[in-house]
């Protein structure tokens, strides 16, 4: 007995130290306050954390992200926007302008993302939809564009309103998209702007950046941020959105419904937990060969048609494998870098993406015509043509002759 518990000691030895290399360690998710929270990995979508990240909770100012995008989107920096009789009229934190007043599109995205003026916001939902009201359905349209499943936009402030709502989740897929436009973090990591006199204000307005992550004096200044945005009312509590890039690789974080205002090192933490944690690794570069096509003595070259990046937990040696559609290339005509196929990428069991496929070589009609599977063809068939035309020949002279007699 005394022997087998021994054996049975040594296999177990024996077990876990040839599985060692399969078993990695990752750190603990960091404890935040807010009710909803996620860390996104900018490149691939993929969420690393997450705490109720559908959850749907009104963000207050973390909404002028939206504004800030659609402004982006549909105006240049340099235009001149009038203001309305609205704007100055808007409740809560405000520039100062006056009716009338002309100012660019540039000055009023730095009054908007530094310090978070409401009648910055309502000014350029004007310029660009007309109205406030319009304008909020212009951000819903681009929230479900971008994938968001929980959100419901009324004004392009974040003023309080009880079906005013994002979340989490939702909150980081704008972010994401945002991040997009360089002109956004050059705004957003400006620490001080002053706007100019302009023809109603005869004194220069500075404004200063809210966002602690950027702010090298803060004792929560995180290197590599490149912008943020705070949000706070009474009813909505605290919310913020930032995003930060190390090694190529960029995050998104946001943060909803926070009522102990501990959003600034809670993000610190939850950056350190997903750079610490995950890998982004490039698994194709465009033009890379992925595969070859090989089919009846045609041989394609099969190569990726962008870019293809996956994110793994550091350590994990797990690889991707491909499923190539299948495809019969042989009788399509194309030229090289054409998309002929796609893959679909799985990690771990999981689908994490399509890739297209293109080309390495052309295909065009001298190649089918001269190609072998033509040539079986005309084999197979050799004796189907004339025995046709001999039926052909045979059908119509026992028409003739009915006709005839």
């Amino acid at each position: 007995m005394k022997k087998t518990i021994i054996f049975i000691l040594l296999l177990l030895f024996i077990y876990s130290g040839n599985s060692y290399n399969d078993v990695y360690a990752r750190e603990t998710p960091p404890s935040v306050s807010a009710d909803s929270a996620v860390v996104l990995d900018a490149t691939t979508g993929k969420v690393l954390y997450a705490k109720n990240p559908d959850s749907a909770y009104p963000p207050a100012s973390t909404t002028k992200i939206m504004t800030a995008l659609l402004t982006l989107e549909n105006t240049n920096l340099n235009d001149k926007v009038i203001i309305g009789n609205n704007p100055p009229k808007v409740d809560g934190t405000r520039l100062g302008l006056l009716p009338g007043e002309e100012v660019t599109v540039k000055d009023l995205l730095y009054g908007l993302l530094l310090a978070s003026d409401n009648d910055c916001a309502e000014a350029l939902a004007e310029h660009v939809s007309g109205s406030s009201d319009k304008f909020a359905v212009k951000m819903n349209k681009k929230a479900k564009e971008l994938g968001a499943k929980n959100t419901n936009f009324i004004n392009p402030t974040g003023l309080f309103n009880e079906k005013h709502k994002t979340s989490a989740k939702d909150l980081s897929l704008i972010m994401r998209e945002l991040c997009k436009n360089p002109e956004y973090s050059k705004i957003a990591t400006t620490i001080s702007y002053t706007i100019p006199p302009t023809n109603k204000s005869a004194k220069p307005r500075t404004v200063w950046n809210e966002n602690r992550l950027v702010q090298k004096q803060s004792k929560y200044y995180y290197s590599g941020c490149e912008g943020g945005k705070t949000g706070y009312t009474i009813q909505s509590l605290h919310s913020y959105t930032a995003a930060a890039t190390r090694n190529g690789e960029t995050l998104i974080i946001a943060l909803i419904h926070d009522k102990n205002k501990t959003f600034f090192p809670d993000s610190i933490s939850l950056f350190n937990f997903g750079f610490n944690n995950f890998q982004l690794v490039k698994l194709y570069s465009k033009g890379d060969l992925v595969t070859t096509y090989s089919k009846n003595k045609l041989s394609v070259p099969l190569l990726a048609g962008s870019d293809f990046y996956y994110i793994r937990e550091k350590d994990d040696k797990n690889l991707p494998h491909l499923i190539v559609k299948k495809e019969n290339l042989n009788f399509k005509f194309f030229k090289v870098g054409d998309i002929v196929s796609k893959a679909n990428v799985y990690f771990k069991g999981e689908n994490i993406g399509e890739l297209n496929l293109s080309s390495g070589i052309s295909h065009g009609e001298k190649q089918i015509l001269n190609s072998d599977i033509i040539e079986n063809i005309i084999m197979k068939n050799k004796y189907i043509v004339p025995a046709a035309a001999v039926l052909l020949i045979v059908i119509a002279v026992f028409a003739i002759k009915k006709f005839i007699f």
